[in-house]
C-alpha cells in the first residue's frame, strides 16, 4: 500500500466543518488542495492560521482529502501591520484565481520567499507586483512588456492601453488609464525607481486581473482601505 508523503505547506483559509473539524485549503507544491482537519478546534487549531510553514500530509484520493500529518516547520513567523493585509491579498488571489491541484512548485517557491520578505519589514509594492505578475505567468494570462500587439518594441515616448485578451497596445490620442513606454519598460526590469513605474504597476495589475476575478470585490482589498 501507497504511504503518503509529506510536502511543504501553507493555509490560505479555513471554516469550520461539523462539530470539532475544519475545512482547510492549502496551497502546496502540487497547487491548491482542500481538506478536512479533524480536531481542528482542540491542540491542531494553532497550526491553521496563515502564513505558517507546515509539513502536510494528505489522505484520499477524492476531491476532498483528509489531513494525517500536520506540523509547523521552523519558526512561525507572525507578520504585522500592513504586511498582514498584504499576505491576506496574497492568499485570497491564489483562492480565487488558482484552479485545485493544478502543480505550481515555482509560484510556491515565490509565495514563501514573498511571506518571508513581507516579514523582514520590505517595502510592500514592488513584493505585491511581483507576485501578481507572477501568478498571471502561471495561470497564462501573462503579456509582454517588451513588445506590443503587432509585436513592435514599446518605445519609451509611446502611450499604451492594455488589451487583457492580446497584450499592450499603442495608442496616438492621448486618454485616461493609458501607460507611458518609459514606465512600462522600467517594469519589464522591475526598476522601481523610475518615476510613475510603482502606480503604473499597479494600475496594470489590477486591469489585468480584473477580467479574470469576475465583478465580486476582494476582501482583502476592503480591508486594506479601511484598515
Amino acid at each position: 500500500m501507497e504511504q503518503p508523503v509529506g510536502q511543504p505547506a501553507y493555509v490560505l483559509h479555513s471554516r469550520a466543518y461539523k462539530e470539532t473539524s475544519a475545512l482547510v485549503d492549502f496551497f502546496t507544491p502540487q497547487g491548491r488542495v482542500r481538506a478536512v482537519l479533524r480536531r481542528a478546534r482542540g491542540k491542531g487549531g494553532s497550526l491553521v492560521r496563515p502564513f505558517v510553514p507546515l509539513e502536510l500530509e494528505l489522505r484520499g484520493r477524492g476531491e476532498l482529502k483528509n489531513v494525517g500529518r500536520l506540523e509547523t516547520v521552523g519558526m512561525a513567523p507572525w507578520l504585522h501591520g500592513d504586511a498582514v493585509f498584504s499576505g491576506l491579498y496574497l492568499n485570497e488571489l491564489l483562492m480565487r484565481l488558482l484552479p485545485a491541484e493544478a502543480p505550481s512548485p515555482g509560484l510556491f517557491d515565490h509565495y514563501a520567499q514573498t511571506l518571508q520578505a513581507l516579514l523582514a519589514g520590505r517595502p510592500l509594492e514592488p513584493l505585491l507586483r511581483a507576485f501578481e505578475w507572477r501568478l498571471l505567468d502561471e495561470l497564462g494570462y501573462a503579456f509582454s512588456l517588451h513588445r506590443d500587439v503587432v509585436d513592435q518594441p514599446i518605445a519609451a515616448e509611446g502611450l499604451y492601453r492594455l488589451r487583457v485578451d492580446a497584450g499592450l497596445e499603442r495608442v496616438e490620442l492621448s486618454q485616461p488609464g493609458l501607460f507611458g513606454g518609459t514606465e512600462l519598460l522600467a517594469l519589464a526590469e522591475a526598476d522601481w525607481e523610475t518615476p510613475g513605474a510603482l502606480l503604473a504597476a499597479k494600475r496594470l495589475m489590477r486591469q489585468a486581473l480584473a477580467v479574470h476575478l469576475g465583478g465580486k470585490p476582494l476582501v482583502s482589498r476592503e480591508l486594506f482601505r479601511k484598515r
